[in-house]
Formats: structure tokens, sequence, C-alpha cells
């Protein structure tokens, strides 16, 4: 059970959350996307915010930056997500503009938003859970695209809760963050995207 519990916070990785609602977007929206342009932004998305979080990560580890990829302390989450920061911005102004896939530009914005209040808080020394952040926006996003697309995906959403329930759990297991902080992290990763739902809803 121990094994289960930590594998569970590596394979549900916040890393891996926004190409994961961008594939579920592209596998549900009715509108008629031409296939090289949906394989050019995956690849590119996948090049930006997965590959190279991970080079930057190695980085900082050599330059003793960082001591985990689990960012224990509040200290070493500042630069990291610093970086992730100008990464998602990257991604807004050459990817995802806002004249071309509205609800995918938007929620990277919400997933903007989240990390910059992850980066106050984390300068504010409190250490809020990336993990539930991230897959609490995820399962906003998804909530919104049934809306808005008339779709049920109630299979889907309720898988979505068992997996945040799994990763609450394994995140308290490995005694990397207090209810707390777990409660403030669902949070974090739902308003922002629940919020930005009227600019595209």
């Amino acid at each position: 059970m121990d094994k289960i519990l930590r594998s569970i916070s590596y394979i549900f990785h916040p890393l891996l959350m926004p190409i994961l609602g961008v594939i579920f977007y592209f596998s549900k929206s009715p509108r008629f996307i031409p296939y090289d342009i949906m394989r050019a932004k995956l690849v590119s998305l996948l090049i930006l915010t997965i590959l190279l979080p991970i080079l930057l990560f190695f980085l900082l580890k050599t330059l003793g930056r960082v001591k985990s990829i689990n960012l224990e302390t509040t200290s070493e989450r500042i630069l990291p997500l610093t970086l992730n920061c100008i990464v998602i911005i990257l991604v807004l102004k050459r990817i995802l503009t806002p004249n071309q896939i509205t609800e995918l530009y938007f929620f990277f914005v919400g997933i903007l938003i989240s990390t910059m209040s992850c980066l106050i808080l984390a300068v504010a020394k409190f250490k809020a859970s990336i993990h539930m952040i991230a897959v609490s926006g995820v399962f906003m996003f998804f909530v919104a695209l049934s809306i808005h697309f008339s779709i049920n995906i109630n299979g889907t959403l309720a898988l979505m809760i068992i997996i945040m329930g799994a990763i609450a759990t394994s995140r308290l297991h490995m005694k990397a963050h207090t209810y707390k902080e777990l409660i403030i992290g669902f949070f974090i990763g739902l308003l922002p995207q629940l919020i930005l739902v009227r600019y595209w809803l």
C-alpha cells in the first residue's frame, strides 16, 4: 500500500495536468480543428510544459537551488514557480492566443493565476499543495467544458474526484502536506478556473 500511495504522486504529477486538459479538450470539442493544428499545439505544449520544466529542474538541482523534485521547502519553490509562470506566459503569447482557441487560452490563464498565487504563498512561507492545485484546476475545466459543449462526462468527473481523493491521501501519507495545505491548494486551483468561466462559457 505504501508503494501504491507513493506512486500516485508521481503518476498524477502536476506537470502532466495541463497537457491532460488540452488532450481532453481536443477529444471532446465538437468544433472542427485540423489534425495538423492539434498536433502542433500538443507537441509545442509538451515541450514547453513538460520537457522544459524538467530540464530547468535538473539545472536548478545542479546549481544547488533545489534538493528534490518534491520542493519540500517554501524557499525551494520560489524560483521554480517563477520560471513556470514565465513558461505559461510564453504559452499564452505564442501557442494559445485568445483569438484561436478561447477555451484553452483561459484554461492557461487560470493556470497562470493559480501558479502566481502559489508563488505568493511560497514567498509568505506557506506551502500550498501544487498537486491539488493542478488536479482541481483540471477538474473545474472539465466541468465547464461539459456545460459549454452540453456533453455528458459524468464518468470522467467521477473518476477525477476519485483521483483527487487519491492524490490527497498520497500527499498526507507521504507527510508532504497538512490538511490545510491540501484544502487551500484545492481552492487555489479551482477558483481561477471557475471565475474565468464567465469569459468563455
